[in-house]
């Protein structure tokens, strides 16, 4: 069993708390299909960032008004179709552990489908949101971790972030947070911890914050 100790917790939603795998590939599927491109590597860019700097990455040279407008269009799909979307094991309980300490959702989504995924997980969505809208920089940057710390409160050094993704674990690490890896894939990254879901972990308050205990 290992034990930290906290004084935040930030959360990523898709990998993390919700699973919304088969609609997110589907949707860039369709997207990346028209452009010739390699379907790993596409997999390999888009998750944990937001769609327009996936875009530009994949396509280097297109013009990037181009990625901002079909990047909405993407993000007013994804938060229409939700079939599928369920929570991550162990997502609802977890949060609900969560509620009496400092914790934020910080998500390379924007409000609306932040909103209808946790929705259709079934989840509470944090009092403290960080969404896409609320950044200039998306993950791998560290800005939305480092801004929800800022709003908390909190030192980054006694945050403890949970995330799925390459970008996302990056993230969480430059911004000197400690990072527990969520998932099959998240080791890959070399988070500072891992848990394939959320069943094992358990919160208990402490003199300092609280302590997040799991493995």
């Amino acid at each position: 069993m290992t034990t930290i100790t906290a004084r935040a917790a930030l959360l990523d939603m898709d990998g993390t708390l919700v699973d919304s795998t088969a609609i997110v590939e589907r949707l860039w599927w369709e997207w990346a299909e028209p452009h010739g491109l390699d379907w790993r590597t596409v997999l390999e860019t888009v998750h944990g960032r937001q769609g327009w700097q996936s875009m530009a990455m994949l396509l280097p040279d297109r013009d990037h008004g181009i990625n901002i407008v079909e990047n909405e269009q993407m993000l007013d799909r994804e938060s229409i179709e939700t079939d599928g979307v369920v929570e991550i094991a162990g997502a609802a309980r977890f949060l609900q552990s969560l509620a009496p300490f400092p914790h934020a959702v910080v998500t390379s989504a924007n409000l609306a489908l932040m909103t209808a995924r946790m929705g259709a997980a079934g989840l509470t969505i944090p009092a403290l949101a960080i969404t896409a809208e609320r950044v200039a920089n998306s993950k791998p940057h560290p800005e939305g971790f480092l801004l929800a710390a800022s709003i908390l409160d909190v030192a980054p050094a006694d945050c403890v972030v949970f995330e799925d993704s390459g970008a996302g674990i990056q993230a969480g690490l430059d911004a000197g947070m400690t990072v527990i890896g969520v998932g099959p894939h998240a080791p890959k990254f070399s988070p500072t911890h891992h848990v394939d879901d959320l069943t094992g972990m358990r919160i208990d308050a402490d003199a300092a914050g609280f302590t997040i205990s799991f493995g």
